[in-house]
């Protein structure tokens, strides 16, 4: 997210999907910090995890920027072939749509939270907001490698990520932590799956997702007692990744590590989520 007055309408700017162009936007692939790169588009955040096993691909992004992911990926001197292991933050087309092609070329593991796998294995048409649908949100099934449960850990090539389900966005909605070693300093990473309640997302009476609101609560109290000193997320605007980039660029402190800026985004989510809530249960919110 951005800062002060622009913190508040940037934080309401983030809350809204990204313009779908926005996804095949190409954007500088950059070192975040120590091993974490990001080589997403410019509203589509994809991250590789380096290590000396292989690499980590968290979101896969749709089909057709898998092209872009692969370019920024050489952009700084590493692997594409070198993965060994996909991750997502979700079982969105936008998260995952590019997973098959990223599999097919790399062999890579495929390891997904529990609630998800039924959409990832179905090429979307299992998503209780989205399914049958058509159009981005059908997309290549894939067969998950391992099933994930609230709390378990990945490991590659001495790299372990906690797996946090933070369910409400989709039913396995996935928030990622790992340390990361910054100047002799251990901090840790957080990104976030989305804790966003979409346009159409029917929180009262959910048929296909009756648990729908305490999936969000649950989150917002798992996203509040996280201790984040690097800020990332499944879309660049969560965190104002052009605004800090472009500070990177002109050196001096890193600004993703940014622990105020996580506590303001997850603050201000919450509280759309429950205006939403109290909206669609008639009542109104003081």
């Amino acid at each position: 997210m951005l800062r002060h007055h622009v913190v508040a309408a940037a934080l309401c700017a983030a809350a809204l999907p990204a313009a779908a162009a926005d996804y095949t936007v190409p954007f500088p692939a950059h070192k975040v910090i120590g091993n974490i790169y990001f080589v997403g588009t410019r509203d589509q955040a994809v991250y590789l995890i380096a290590t000396p096993a292989g690499n980590i691909l968290v979101n896969s992004g749709p089909q057709d920027t898998v092209p872009l992911t692969k370019k920024s990926i050489a952009d700084l001197g590493l692997k594409y072939a070198d993965i060994k292991l996909l991750l997502i933050s979700h079982a969105h087309f936008d998260h995952d749509a590019g997973s098959a092609a990223i599999i097919k070329d790399t062999g890579a593991k495929y390891d997904v939270m529990d609630a998800d796998v039924p959409v990832v294995e179905s090429g979307g048409k299992a998503d209780p907001a989205y399914g049958g649908q058509g159009g981005v949100h059908d997309y290549p099934a894939v067969k998950v490698d391992r099933v994930l449960h609230d709390g378990d850990t990945v490991s590659l090539g001495g790299v372990t990520l906690t797996a946090h389900k933070t369910a409400g966005h989709t039913p396995g909605c996935t928030t990622w932590t790992l340390p990361v070693t910054d100047n002799g300093k251990t901090l840790n990473v957080v990104i976030v799956g989305s804790p966003n309640v979409n346009p159409g997302y029917v929180l009262v009476g959910n048929k296909k997702y009756p648990g729908i609101a305490q999936d969000y609560e649950k989150t917002f109290q798992v996203l509040t007692a996280l201790k984040a000193d690097v800020f990332l997320g499944a879309h660049g605007d969560y965190y104002g990744m052009g605004a800090k980039y472009a500070k990177l660029k002109a050196g001096g402190a890193n600004p993703f590590i940014d622990p105020a800026g996580y506590k303001a985004y997850v603050a201000n989510r919450k509280q759309a989520f429950e205006t939403e809530l109290a909206k669609q249960k008639g009542v109104a919110k003081p």
